[in-house]
């Protein structure tokens, strides 16, 4: 698809448009909002993410495409160097949607993106959607804080700012669902913190591509957790983690210990 090129990029237009931080959601096109959708066909400038849909372009059919992407352990485009074109495109008065996966206030780095245009004097519109969490829980057909198992639900990320790691321990004494989010890569340190504290037959559940075609779902145990992962999904590709006895829901209803694959529709249980 051809897209309309603008004017020199250093030049400002007119006074500084919003830049609007649009939530794709979890992948499938049809959970986004009617505001994100009207959104879209109004955008000039489309920032898009990494793990966003690629046809979500078709609904922003006057927006010159921009691919920002970042994924873990791949050559990522920089937060400063995405910052600046934000800031570089509103000042020139055009209409700049930033397209971030899942919910854009959820480990998406909008903090920082909105206190780097706030301090630029370009103003800042926030579009909520899905986040994976949640599309994980529809896919396995449970309730996050199904109030027979938990009283709570505490997201979190495996990595933290100084290349860290959270207390397993602490969170695990906390009593809440946990959704794990950028832990793919660190399955067996996840398990190991989570087990100093929590018995190995705690429901867990991992989902990859949660919404989308390329689904897949993995009920389980925390004690097999690491071992199952590592023999039945997909290497390197994104997932949410879920722990906890309010995915003994999922336990009785998939048949546990078990990854299924496949639409969401006509399932593909395979026995681990």
């Amino acid at each position: 698809m051809s897209r309309p090129t603008h004017a020199d990029p250093v030049a400002p237009r007119r006074i500084p448009e919003e830049v609007v931080l649009l939530s794709a959601g979890p992948g499938d096109l049809e959970l986004l909002t009617l505001k994100a959708v009207r959104a879209l066909a109004q955008a000039e400038v489309l920032l898009l993410d990494e793990l966003v849909d690629p046809g979500i372009v078709e609904l922003a059919p006057q927006a010159r495409v921009v691919r920002v992407g970042k994924r873990g352990g791949c050559r990522s485009t920089p937060q400063a160097f995405i910052c600046r074109l934000m800031r570089r495109y509103a000042l020139q008065g055009l209409r700049v949607v930033r397209v971030k996966g899942g919910d854009a206030l959820m480990f998406g780095r909008a903090g920082e993106e909105i206190a780097f245009l706030r301090a630029a004097g370009v103003p800042v519109r926030i579009i909520n959607g899905i986040s994976a969490a949640f599309a994980a829980a529809a896919a396995l057909g449970v309730s996050l804080t199904h109030r027979e198992h938990c009283h709570g639900i505490t997201f979190v990320t495996a990595h933290t700012a100084d290349h860290g790691e959270p207390d397993w321990e602490a969170l695990a004494r906390g009593g809440t669902t946990l959704a794990i989010y950028m832990g793919m890569g660190r399955i067996g340190a996840i398990a190991s913190g989570l087990l100093r504290q929590l018995p190995a037959a705690t429901p867990a559940a991992i989902v990859q591509a949660a919404s989308q075609r390329g689904e897949r779902r993995l009920v389980t145990t925390l004690g097999e957790l690491a071992a199952i992962a590592t023999a039945v999904l997909e290497p390197g590709a994104p997932g949410v983690i879920l722990v906890g006895p309010a995915l003994a829901e999922a336990m009785a209803w998939h048949g546990g210990d078990g990854v299924e694959a496949g639409e969401r529709t006509a399932l593909d249980c395979m026995r681990a």
